[in-house]
């Protein structure tokens, strides 16, 4: 083996067993070609070790169903209050699709009453698919299974025709209102928007901590901007986002154990595109939803979060933000707001 090579296989074996320090987890196999911005390649039967290893089960009780958003108290919300400064406030949704992108149906708005003469008003009916790669939308804890079981141990069996009996979106009826953080990549490393399967390893987490001087808190809701949107202008369809896209390499999901975050949102779907572990589809998505139990939030656009926190050096805001009060749903769609 060459020196170069050597050296660099070294260096991301160092990445890799650094950020399980202090953690009883299994030693990665990791696919020595490959460059650090690239992703390593886990094998599934760790993968099934290390999502033991994550487990907030039990942590709030054997009867919790709403996982590390227990983690934003009262104080966390005071706290969060006190971040807003200017009053100015950003929506963090993209605007509905309505026209099918791949597998994700289109948003359909059916009017039932227009402005023909002798109407007194206008009604419609909505229609939305949100669970895909467009849709701005919320997973609850009934989202994912992993071995026949979602979050706190309940069994998948408890989601039936009828909906979600355990961990479903009603039990975050009073919303979410907390400090939010926007992790920028883009904006850390100087471009327009994250190429290719750009895995981020829990070594650009800590780049962009370092970077900006914000840290990570417990009960923090944290938003990973990858570019996606302005990706996707470029690509002008072109780009199929379930085949390829940057997103979180599943070992950062310890960086955020540590840290004790209560939720995850993205401009993408949190998870890079492929995953990176075998046989295994998005499992950011089962490590943090069955595991911590901390709920997500794909499709976010940041793209106007991103400049405004840019120019005014602002990276931390406070999150508002409440799913439809669906009893038994695996998600809500939601339009998350920062305020400054």
């Amino acid at each position: 083996m060459k020196k170069s090579s050597l050296s660099a296989t070294l260096a991301l074996s160092v990445v890799v067993l650094t950020i399980f320090a202090g953690i009883s987890l299994v030693s990665w196999e990791v696919n020595a070609s490959v460059d650090p911005v690239q992703q390593p390649i886990i094998g599934k039967a760790d993968f099934d070790q290390t999502m033991k290893s994550l487990s907030n089960w039990g942590r709030w009780g054997k009867e919790d169903q709403l996982g590390a958003l227990n983690l934003i108290t009262a104080r966390k919300r005071i706290q969060a209050a006190k971040l807003v400064k200017t009053g100015i406030s950003i929506s963090l949704a993209h605007n509905l699709f309505t026209e099918k992108v791949g597998k994700t149906p289109a948003f359909e708005l059916h009017m039932v009453n227009t402005g023909t003469p002798g109407s007194g008003g206008a009604l419609d009916v909505l229609s939305i698919d949100y669970h895909g790669r467009t849709q701005t939308h919320f997973d609850a804890l009934c989202h994912q299974f992993w071995d026949g079981e979602m979050y706190n141990g309940y069994a998948q069996g408890e989601v039936t025709d009828k909906g979600c009996a355990k961990d479903s979106v009603i039990q975050v009826k009073n919303g979410v209102f907390t400090r939010g953080v926007l992790i920028d990549f883009p904006w850390l490393y100087g471009t327009k928007y994250l190429t290719g399967s750009r895995a981020i390893l829990p070594a650009d987490l800590d780049a962009w901590e370092k970077k900006t001087g914000v840290k990570i808190q417990s009960g923090d809701a944290v938003f990973i901007r990858v570019g996606r949107w302005a990706r996707w202008d470029d690509a002008k369809g072109g780009w199929d986002p379930y085949k390829e896209g940057a997103g979180l390499h599943v070992t950062s999901m310890a960086w955020f154990k540590k840290r004790d975050i209560a939720l995850l949102a993205s401009d993408m779907m949190s998870d890079v595109v492929p995953s990176g572990v075998e046989g295994v589809v998005d499992p950011v998505h089962k490590a943090a939803i069955v595991e911590l139990g901390v709920p997500l939030i794909d499709n976010c656009d940041l793209e106007a979060v991103g400049e405004y926190a840019a120019a005014n050096k602002r990276w931390d805001f406070l999150l508002t933000m409440a799913p439809l009060a669906i009893g038994g749903g695996t998600g809500s769609p939601v339009n998350p707001i920062a305020t400054f």
